[in-house]
């Protein structure tokens, strides 16, 4: 399978000494950070487990050999 690279919509705001974050478009894919470097980083670990746990829950080991996966696109 092909790999492409997906954009996303993170949103950060300074809440005291920290910066809270969030992917706009995932529900559940948020975090934290000290700082809004790290913050940020944290982010990308996050949605990265996020949608790897989602695509191993939704593989054809858990729902059987008869999925059919195709790519779709919408605007925005």
């Amino acid at each position: 399978m092909v790999k492409t690279q997906r954009q996303f919509t993170a949103v950060f705001r300074k809440a005291g000494k920290q910066y809270l974050a969030w992917i706009e478009e995932i529900p559940g894919v948020n975090t934290q950070g000290k700082t809004l470097r790290e913050a940020k980083e944290n982010l990308k670990e996050a949605l990265s487990l996020v949608l790897e746990v989602n695509r191993t829950i939704s593989s054809a080991e858990n729902y059987g050999q008869d999925l059919i996966r195709e790519n779709i696109a919408i605007g925005a």
